[in-house]
């Protein structure tokens, strides 16, 4: 993460513009192109900028880009409203003294909801970090239970990546969101911590982190392999809560999904897990 401590906004341009084509940019490919995407001069071009001042803005010499050049990199980039507006964070960043990180605490109404609700619920922190989570959470995977991070299961688990039915895509969506999570809060430990353990230990992780992709992970669908009753398809929602977010999973009323959550439910109510989860750092 040191790098993009260094220079964020230098990275993010770079790692952006390495993904636009040539040709999607309306330009000639040529045949003899050192770099993947646009070169730096072809970016200043098309955005009506110098070479030398877009050279600055990559080197970190020029923090302080308008908000007319910015809007004008990112249609060359071809960003959209979440990367534009990551963008704009980054470029409004200023040096800040280390903030002492306060720790992610669930309410107790939190608590009292989760034990009420029927269907698999649990609280997440910034980091995906589970905090708290109801009985039929842990039945629908027992990467659920607190303690555990839904970003580190996801890449170094191999249950967990049987349990997605399509993990690239997950993977894709979970590392962009995490970049977005972060936002210009690089200096967080848990962060910090977070990202030098997978970049260590996951190649996925490290390929999709030099994108600079950033995403809302939001409420959709999800199917889900469980070990027991097979396939779900699921809704998913996501509530903020103060700091945290809640979150839900659901089937279609009376759908086979649904009477598979029936059953784990009450599978759940005669099943004790015993199974210790990893402490998260504090």
């Amino acid at each position: 993460m040191s790098d993009d401590r260094a220079n964020p906004l230098g990275d993010y341009l770079r790692a952006r513009r390495a993904l636009v084509t040539p040709e999607q940019a309306g330009l000639p490919a040529g045949t003899n192109r050192r770099v993947p995407g646009l070169r730096r001069e072809e970016v200043a071009m098309l955005a009506g900028i110098s070479a030398d001042y877009y050279l600055r803005l990559e080197r970190g010499r020029d923090k302080n880009p308008s908000p007319q050049v910015l809007a004008s990199l990112a249609r060359v980039l071809h960003l959209d409203e979440i990367e534009q507006e990551y963008l704009l964070g980054l470029a409004a960043s200023r040096p800040r003294p280390q903030r002492r990180r306060r720790p992610e605490r669930v309410p107790a109404r939190l608590h009292q909801l989760l034990a009420s609700v029927q269907v698999p619920a649990f609280v997440e922190g910034r980091a995906f970090d589970v905090l708290a989570s109801n009985r039929l959470a842990v039945a629908l995977s027992p990467r659920l239970q607190p303690g555990y991070n839904r970003l580190r299961s996801l890449l170094l688990d191999p249950e967990e990546q049987a349990f997605q039915q399509d993990w690239t895509r997950s993977t894709e969506g979970f590392i962009a969101a995490f970049r977005k999570s972060i936002g210009d809060d690089i200096d967080d430990p848990r962060f910090v911590e977070l990202v030098g353990e997978l970049a260590l230990s996951s190649e996925r992780f490290r390929t999709l982190w030099a994108r600079h992709d950033v995403r809302t992970l939001e409420g959709g669908t999800a199917i889900v392999n469980h070990p027991v009753v097979g396939e779900l398809h699921l809704h998913r929602d996501k509530l903020p809560v103060d700091d945290l977010l809640l979150v839900l999973y659901y089937a279609d009323q009376g759908s086979e999904s649904d009477e598979k959550l029936r059953l784990l439910a009450s599978m759940a109510e005669t099943t004790h897990l015993t199974e210790e989860p990893p402490r998260i750092p504090r």
